[in-house]
């Protein structure tokens, strides 16, 4: 599958904005600011745009990768699975009760297992992506407990610090990959010309989203940590 920058860029973007709203929660988390990251609209919409960003993408990249020889995708499961069940267990250690049990890389994971399969549906994906969207508004008090809230039909939203349901973010999948089996989606760049260093360094953050991912919030955690010692908050 040939190297599109379009995606990496996007991917770089999208870990960006993560790093700051994450830095944002973070300064309130320990205390150095007071953002409403739960309950104001601009905080809960830029999460939203940053989760659809990452989905939307990687239906692209998934359905790019229709031929990608399968010990290559079997191992991406495996990395995801694991980032999963570390994340999992990293947060039910920090957070208690408010432990991520299905998250961005839960929905992953689940969400690969699911579609690859219906990477043969070509156009039948457009009205499928859109009918998982819908499908994703509604939500039944009976679908609340931890046991079945994953699926995304609750009608209250989990405590928990991450939360990125079946639905509707299969939907934003589909419609992805939707988007990936056009054209001139795998049309390779008409040229050659060198990128300058900023997008090359958001390119490659895009590369390696995976690992950017795991890694972005120990650090932070670990400079606000430091930064509390240095100046306790009154």
């Amino acid at each position: 599958m040939p190297r599109l920058a379009y995606i990496d860029r996007g991917r770089g973007l999208a870990i960006v904005m993560m790093v700051l709203f994450h830095g944002c929660y973070d300064a309130t988390y320990f205390g150095f600011t007071h953002f409403d990251l739960l309950g104001s609209f601009f905080w809960t919409t830029w999460r939203t745009l940053i989760v659809t960003l990452f989905v939307f993408l990687s239906g692209i990249s998934l359905a790019l990768s229709a031929h990608r020889p399968a010990h290559r995708e079997r191992r991406r499961l495996f990395q995801l699975g694991l980032g999963a069940l570390l994340v999992s267990g990293v947060t039910y250690a920090l957070f208690g009760a408010r432990w991520i049990y299905f998250g961005v890389l839960h929905f992953y994971w689940l969400a690969t297992l699911i579609s690859r399969p219906l990477l043969g549906l070509r156009g039948k994906l457009l009205p499928l992506g859109l009918l998982a969207l819908g499908a994703g508004q509604w939500g039944i008090t009976a679908m609340d407990p931890r046991w079945l809230n994953w699926i995304g039909l609750a009608a209250h939203k989990p405590a928990t610090e991450d939360y990125a349901p079946l639905l509707p973010w299969i939907g934003v999948l589909w419609l992805g990959m939707w988007m990936g089996i056009q054209p001139w989606a795998s049309r390779p760049p008409s040229t050659s010309a060198p990128c300058p260093a900023p997008d090359r360094g958001i390119q490659w953050m895009g590369r390696h989203g995976l690992i950017l991912y795991l890694i972005h919030q120990p650090v932070l955690f670990t400079a606000f940590e430091l930064a509390r010692q240095l100046y306790p908050v009154r």
